[in-house]
């Protein structure tokens, strides 16, 4: 199953913090790194007193579900440090689960697609420049909607 996500950092060495993430899900069983977006810098939303945060979209192929993948993604946030203080504060590592496949989940844990990804121009544009993403004519549209040129080219690459 082809999974999305979106990871972003704002404290400590943003670029290094992106490339754990992605070294980290590297690691997990029955699931492959198959693209990473270009960075993004991006201004803080929601809490706007902190410093920009780096942004990138990941997609994955794997055989976990979406529920012991939304585990798996908590524990490297874990792992690397993510300490929750406040809504939208800063933080060392943000892992979100945007789509699986085509499904559609909504429960206690879990809502899939991203309830507001489709909001966020940190999410979106490099949830667009994936490959596989390029032509959604969805992911397209809400961007067209929101895009503000906050989103910002980065000049540095995770593999």
């Amino acid at each position: 199953m082809r999974a999305y996500l979106s990871i972003g950092t704002n404290m400590g060495d943003r670029l290094r913090n992106l490339q754990n993430a992605v070294d980290s899900l590297k690691l997990l069983p029955k699931t492959a790194v198959t693209e990473v977006s270009p960075v993004y810098e991006t201004d803080p939303w929601g809490f706007e007193d902190q410093e920009n945060f780096l942004n990138i979209a990941v997609e994955l192929e794997t055989e976990l579900t979406p529920e012991s993948l939304l585990g798996a993604l908590l524990g490297i946030e874990a792992a690397l440090g993510r300490v929750r203080l406040f809504k939208n504060g800063p933080r060392i590592i943000d892992l979100d689960l945007l789509l699986f496949e085509n499904e559609t989940v909504n429960n206690d844990v879990l809502v899939l697609p991203h309830p507001r990804m489709f909001e966020r121009e940190f999410v979106l544009k490099p949830l667009h420049d994936l490959k596989s993403m390029q032509n959604n004519e969805e992911i397209a549209s809400a961007l067209n909607k929101i895009e503000s040129g906050k989103a910002r080219a980065f000049d540095g690459k995770i593999i």
